[in-house]
């Protein structure tokens, strides 16, 4: 990641951090909970595994897994320090590790983790292969990576309804919301240029992760992939 994009992703998601978990609810509709409880379910952790969540933001997954699995180690980790630092002052922000992290350049040992969990951490990394290639570093053989993100609408009699929700509904809202829009034309405009949720299964099996699959929510706007690392 240049110095210039990582300014950028920093400086936006710290300027949106405060109001960030609220506009997470509304663009959601509040289904977002129950994608994270998908995405925990399909982490298979240990009752006392290491997991990692890497682009954790305010720390809803990391949360999320303490709550399933209260005898894991759990770390929330970003490199938008200030999304963090709300996560911290939550009423649960002490029942997680924190960390400083960036997604392309983890600083952790190879091969400590039972699971790596993220939320929209690839819509917003210039280089998926690599933060890849990172989780598979980290993660135990037999571990699982599991990722949650949003995906482009699917070519349908829906995509212009949806196109429209994105460009304009989303962004006016994170204006009330927030004070930015920019950071909320960002983000769906980084939705609709992302993979399709094939495109990102195939990358995650380049990487050489096995027992790969995906789910889509949200009329298809939402996918979430896992795979194993091979346990040889």
């Amino acid at each position: 990641m240049s110095t210039t994009d990582k300014s950028h992703v920093q400086g936006m998601f710290g300027r949106i951090a405060p109001r960030y978990d609220l506009m997470n609810r509304l663009m959601t509709f509040g289904r977002d909970k129950s994608w994270r409880k998908f995405v925990v379910q399909q982490a298979h952790v240990p009752p006392e595994g290491h997991v990692l969540d890497i682009a954790a933001g305010t720390g809803d997954i990391a949360f999320e897994v303490r709550r399933q699995y209260p005898g894991a180690t759990v770390i929330a980790a970003d490199f938008a320090l200030p999304m963090m630092v709300v996560g911290q002052k939550r009423t649960n922000g002490s029942t997680v590790d924190w960390l400083g992290a960036n997604a392309l350049a983890l600083p952790l040992p190879d091969s400590i983790f039972d699971a790596v969990v993220s939320g929209f951490l690839f819509r917003n990394v210039p280089d998926i292969d690599l933060a890849l290639q990172e989780q598979w570093r980290i993660l135990k053989p037999g571990g699982y990576l599991v990722t949650l993100d949003t995906s482009p609408p699917p070519k349908n009699l829906l995509r212009p309804f949806i196109s429209i929700h994105l460009k304009y509904v989303i962004p006016t809202v994170g204006k009330l919301i927030s004070g930015d829009s920019s950071a909320y034309r960002y983000l769906p405009q980084s939705t609709l240029e992302f993979k399709t949720p094939e495109a990102l299964a195939e990358r995650i099996r380049g990487a050489g992760f096995q027992q790969t699959g995906y789910q889509n929510f949200m009329l298809k706007t939402i996918a979430v992939h896992w795979g194993q690392k091979p346990l040889d």
